[in-house]
């Protein structure tokens, strides 16, 4: 049953890598310029390599769903919920990559006045806590160690491109 889930939320990630396929063409025809290229892969690595980890663990363990399967589910629909909030609030700026056009807009409202980032500490975080949880994946959690470097390194690259 787990890994039927994550399979489902695997597929909405998916639907979500098109829009920011979509997105990247037009912010590259507009004139933007990639930042942090080779991290962006790394992240994009552990975080598929979070997804198939928990999808292997998830069908060996063939657990029963049970409060941390629960609690994982929430997490991810939650993450889910904030990631589409704020693909639809950043519109055609938002991409799993790191962009920025010449006349860059900032946005600075709605989520983005709780932080500068609710796409990394709103939606990623949860989401890969609550695939963690969801699937009882202990063995695949240690990737965890890696992303936070990754998504620490993105931040920071983020925020000196933006001056943020």
């Amino acid at each position: 049953m787990t890994f039927t889930i994550l399979l489902i939320f695997f597929i909405v990630r998916l639907y979500s890598l098109k829009i920011s396929i979509n997105h990247t063409q037009q912010l590259i025809k507009n004139g933007a310029k990639e930042y942090g290229a080779q991290n962006s892969k790394y992240l994009a690595l552990t975080h598929i390599l979070i997804y198939v980890g928990a999808a292997i663990e998830s069908l060996i363990n063939q657990d029963t769903f049970s409060l941390f399967n629960g609690l994982g589910f929430v997490l991810l629909l939650f993450g889910y919920l904030v990631l589409f909030h704020v693909i639809k609030t950043l519109g055609s700026i938002w991409t799993l990559k790191l962009f920025i056009l010449p006349e860059h807009p900032i946005v600075k409202s709605g989520l983005y006045k709780i932080t500068k980032h609710p796409n990394y500490y709103l939606n990623i975080l949860p989401e890969l806590i609550g695939v963690l949880l969801l699937t009882h994946a202990t063995y695949t959690s240690v990737l965890l160690i890696p992303y936070a470097y990754f998504l620490y390194t993105r931040i920071v690259q983020e925020e000196k491109m933006m001056d943020l």
